[in-house]
């Protein structure tokens, strides 16, 4: 079975307030004081600095089962809200900071010169993603699926859409944070590679151009990881609620599963053309679950309930050889009867009219004590 593993981005954000905190650092130190790090030469299981010292990040390990993965992530965000609180802050799973902010970019010499080159958009970036690893046999194979799965990558954005505000205003999308990820010049959907060589070829010709720092700043919605043997799917808003996290890695496994198959058995990708790919990311992104999605394959406007169903239908085969349909059916079921993250925080506000109200309740959900 194939592993999955996750990251989270979240934010730092002060008691009644709701201020964002820079005090990442303080964070990471108390992590460390409590010998909550990962093993040498493991991926995973860590708590990291993201680009911003207003946010962490947590790695899980990799695992085959998603009881444990689920496991480790609530017990990985439990350590950071208890290591939060050493420092007088705590920790909300949203996508973008909803109130006005001036990230602070974390004292990283590679942040820095991320700063100096790209202006603006380093200085203002503060985004939380969920970003998901399943393990693949070969390069070869990873790109076979890269090319197969980037027609379903919006209905994922989709469902888990968690950042409808930023600076202080109503963006009018449900997931803002991928119309800033997509400012930075090699985010987005992908045209079909191939091959590893092509692949590999193209990074290698993006990272030459000099517009790049390297090939870690190759933000495609979905890559051949340069740093482990899987895909990395970094198509997700970062979930408010565990349970979504674990339904995006399932579903993300089972489009890597699906796909390994149809590229095994030599069964051509869609050639859908990365303009309408850009569409139905932009659709997704504005939309959420509460209006339509792209078909993937017609680009035609559908329900975006009736998307993600055949998303689900999709990768239904490798859901039942991996013990995850009944996971998978029940919370895909749960999300679209409530609404994402995007529809909650929404809601708060109209009841409230405080982005303060917005940020307490989901760090009360991040630690746990709120559904």
């Amino acid at each position: 079975m194939r592993t999955v593993g996750v990251e989270e981005e979240l934010l730092l954000v002060e008691p009644g307030t709701g201020h964002a905190l820079a005090v990442a650092h303080q964070v990471i130190a108390d992590v460390r004081a409590h010998g909550a790090v990962g093993r040498a030469g493991e991926p995973g299981g860590r708590l990291v600095h993201e680009m911003a010292e207003q946010q962490v990040e947590i790695n899980s390990r990799p695992h085959t089962n998603l009881t444990v993965l689920e496991e480790e992530l609530r017990a990985w965000r439990h350590r950071a809200v208890t290591s939060a609180h050493s420092a007088g802050a705590e920790v909300a799973a949203l996508a973008t900071y909803p109130a006005e902010v001036r990230p602070q970019v974390a004292g990283s010499a590679r942040y820095e010169d991320m700063v100096d080159r790209f202006g603006l958009t380093g200085r203002q970036h503060m985004t939380s993603g969920c970003h998901v690893h399943v393990g693949v046999g070969s390069r070869e194979e990873a790109v076979g699926v890269v090319d197969r799965i980037r027609v379903w990558l919006p209905a994922l954005l989709s469902l888990s859409a968690n950042s409808p505000f930023w600076q202080g205003e109503d963006t009018g999308f449900a997931s803002f944070r991928c119309q800033l990820m997509l400012r930075w010049p090699s985010a987005g959907p992908t045209e079909l590679f191939g091959s590893a060589a092509a692949y590999d070829a193209v990074v290698a010709r993006m990272v030459e151009t000099g517009v790049l720092l390297d090939g870690g700043m190759v933000y495609f919605e979905a890559r051949a990881s340069h740093r482990f043997p899987t895909v990395e799917i970094r198509a997700a808003d970062v979930c408010l609620d565990v349970a979504d996290t674990v339904l995006v890695a399932a579903l993300c496994r089972g489009l890597v599963e699906t796909a390994a198959q149809a590229w095994a058995a030599g069964e051509p990708p869609a050639p859908v053309p990365v303009a309408l790919l850009r569409l139905a990311t932009w659709r997704a992104s504005h939309d959420g679950l509460e209006g339509e999605l792209l078909d993937p394959f017609t680009a035609s406007p559908r329900p975006a309930a009736d998307v993600v169903a055949a998303l689900l239908e999709h990768v239904g085969p490798a859901l039942r050889a991996s013990g995850d349909e009944a996971l998978a059916t029940e919370r895909l079921a749960a999300v679209l009867a409530r609404g994402t993250g995007a529809r909650r925080q929404r809601a708060i506000l109209r009841r409230t009219g405080s982005l303060a109200a917005v940020v307490a309740d989901a760090a009360r959900v991040t630690a746990g004590e709120a559904g």
